[in-house]
């Protein structure tokens, strides 16, 4: 995504918390890299996070760098992390106070998609600031979509994930299943695309990274579990039971537990053959 910006011609200053990582991509690009994220806001008309969840994005913002205090009031925060919606709005309130603005612009199509620069953008907020970065969010997703006031794109990135990870996880049960009474995985897919049980994970993940063994499609287990966990959360907090969200939930934080945080969110294929689907 940063990539993408550079290619534009913007004026990129960048931190990671691995600095292989920025000088990496600073020796092959214009971008300028930062020792630490205060640096990078410096003088930012826009400061973007990219980042696990939103308690992180608040660490460096408020944490012990204090990025928020090298920007300058009318900057806008602009977090494409998967963060947590409630805490979005707080975390605008916090920011507000210091004369900035902040924007939830969540993201959605995986590292393919993200090279291209095709991602879908669920952006939350005020639509006169959105306006003021439309551009930006231009270069790097192919549609950009209001979703309404602060915190609610996180809550549709949110929704959006526990939507396909409960397909990935029917899918995978499918074909265990299947395979176990005699049938082809690779052919079940194929009639599962021209059927009604065609989703995400039978058009993009099952041959590609599944049925090969390559189980790297650039998203985590960790990751995947914590947005399940907090699509339950958002349904608790708006009255909603939504049991399966729940049972979903934690269906994917014992996979990410037993195979470990790290391990690709595609390996629940493998999580599901080796456990035979047993809840």
């Amino acid at each position: 995504m940063a990539r993408r910006l550079v290619q534009a011609g913007y004026a990129l200053h960048v931190h990671d918390s691995s600095a292989r990582a920025i000088q990496v991509f600073a020796a092959g690009s214009a971008a300028t890299a930062c020792a630490s994220a205060a640096d990078a806001a410096r003088g930012a008309e826009v400061f973007i996070a990219m980042l696990p969840d939103g308690k992180v994005v608040r660490e460096v913002l408020f944490g012990a760098g204090r990025a928020v205090d090298a920007l300058e009031r009318g900057a806008i925060v602009l977090d494409m992390s998967s963060s947590d919606p409630v805490g979005t709005r707080e975390l605008g309130a916090s920011l507000a106070a210091k004369g900035v603005d902040l924007i939830d612009a969540p993201v959605s199509g995986g590292v393919k998609k993200a090279i291209e620069g095709t991602l879908s953008i669920m952006a939350g907020g005020d639509a006169a600031t959105i306006e003021r970065v439309r551009s930006v969010l231009e270069k790097m997703g192919g549609r950009i979509f209001l979703t309404g006031p602060l915190g609610s794109g996180h809550a549709m990135k949110a929704l959006n994930n526990y939507v396909s990870a409960a397909g990935l996880a029917a899918t995978v049960e499918a074909l265990v299943v299947g395979e176990r009474f005699g049938l082809d995985p690779a052919a079940m897919t194929e009639i599962l695309n021209a059927s009604t049980g065609r989703n995400n994970t039978t058009e993009v993940k099952v041959k590609q990274f599944m049925l090969s063994g390559a189980y790297n499609s650039g998203f985590s287990m960790g990751l995947m579990a914590k947005d399940l966990a907090t699509a339950a959360a958002l349904a608790e907090a708006v009255g909603v039971e939504a049991p399966f969200a729940r049972r979903c939930a934690e269906l994917w934080r014992q996979a990410a537990e037993d195979l470990g945080a790290a391990a690709d969110h595609t390996e629940m294929y493998r999580y599901g053959a080796e456990s035979g689907t047993k809840s």
